[in-house]
């Protein structure tokens, strides 16, 4: 038999409001596993993905925090639109790449997605 499968409660007391803390911050998800890295000395992503799905209070911390995070990164840059020297390239380049942010989005309600091949047109009968 192989060792116990790891579980949140081999975390620090506290651990949720440590981690919603550097969330508020503005810290990502990356930031967020060194933290869980330093505090077991090991850490994988495939065991962040485990307990995603299994740790109920972890899952929820962690879309808690992200939520935290994002309204942070959307009060700085609400905060400095009238600030000359913010650098809003840089913001809106990690609000599109950290959160979905998009130019433009595109539905084609047509073909869904595949590919147009072969055009057929029929002459009316009125002509």
């Amino acid at each position: 038999m192989g060792r116990p499968k790891a579980s949140i409660s081999e975390l620090p007391e506290g651990w949720d409001k440590e981690v919603l803390n550097l969330y508020n911050e503005g810290a990502s998800d990356v930031e967020v596993k060194a933290l869980i890295y330093n505090w077991r000395d090991s850490f994988s992503n495939d065991l962040w993905d485990r307990w995603m799905r299994e740790e109920h209070i972890f899952s929820e911390t962690i879309k808690k925090g992200r939520a935290l995070s994002e309204a942070w990164w959307q009060r700085a840059g609400r905060a400095n639109l009238k600030d000359k020297e913010f650098n809003y390239t840089g913001w809106y380049m990690n609000m599109k790449n950290r959160f979905g942010w998009a130019d433009k989005q595109q539905t084609d309600v047509t073909t869904g997605g595949e590919k147009i091949t072969k055009v057929e047109l029929i002459k009316s009968h009125d002509s």
